[in-house]
């Protein structure tokens, strides 16, 4: 990893998946245009990594931001609500479309562990809709429980707790991004007693307790600031 600054206190997290039959163009679109010209050419876009579903044809995409107001900037509304004519007829064929704006509350790494542990092999991320009057509660099982007790397995390298301030499709309240090493890491021991507590328990048995969980997989290179600007998007 290079010197360059590449995580802040936010995140954009955007899952697609293109039209059957389309994936080489939607990658080559993704990976030489849309994300490399957002990182480079957007200010408070600090990096970004894609990711591709394990046993699927999903697509995720994870931004690293200075914080929420960068979606806000001039540069990025422009790109987003007047896109190039490659990217408004990409856009145009892909479904299974997401977007969520996180804003970090708490990040915990494993011992050793930096800033290195965002380019895990594995990404897991975990959706909550928490209603207001629980959220002390749950936020505070999830920072001084939770998140220790689940980088006590050495495959879990980095934990994330969001609050999402900006959500499509779902009206999710938290979202929580963890690097791990193995995509079957939910299998661990350790892992098994997290998610087997006392509080943990207590808070799975109220009735607004059903999370979303997506697992994806590495794919190619992190995005990084320092990348030479590519044509086609030089607005």
């Amino acid at each position: 990893m290079t010197g360059a600054r590449i995580k802040g206190s936010a995140v954009l997290f955007s899952e697609m998946t293109p039209a059957p039959g389309d994936e080489g163009r939607f990658n080559d679109w993704y990976d030489n245009h849309h994300t490399p010209n957002h990182v480079t050419g957007v200010p408070g876009f600090l990096s970004a990594h894609r990711y591709a579903a394990p046993d699927g044809p999903g697509y995720l995409a994870v931004y690293d931001l200075d914080g929420p107001e960068t979606l806000e900037s001039p540069e990025y509304r422009s790109r987003k609500y007047t896109p190039d004519a490659r990217t408004k007829a990409m856009l145009s064929s892909v479904s299974g479309f997401t977007r969520y704006v996180g804003r970090e509350i708490d990040c915990a790494c494993a011992e050793g562990a930096g800033v290195e542990a965002l380019d895990c092999p594995y990404i897991l991320a975990v959706f909550f809709a928490v209603p207001d009057a629980a959220r002390p509660d749950f936020e505070d099982w999830y920072r001084s429980e939770h998140m220790g007790m689940l980088l006590a397995c050495p495959d879990w390298r980095m934990a994330r707790m969001m609050a999402v301030v900006a959500a499509d499709p779902d009206p999710f309240t938290h979202m929580m991004l963890h690097y791990v090493r193995r995509a079957d890491v939910l299998d661990a021991p350790q892992i098994r007693a997290a998610r087997d507590t006392r509080r943990r328990n207590r808070l799975a048995a109220e009735s607004w307790w059903n999370p979303r969980f997506v697992t994806y997989r590495k794919r190619g290179r992190r995005f990084l600031k320092t990348d030479p600007f590519l044509e086609g998007d030089k607005r």
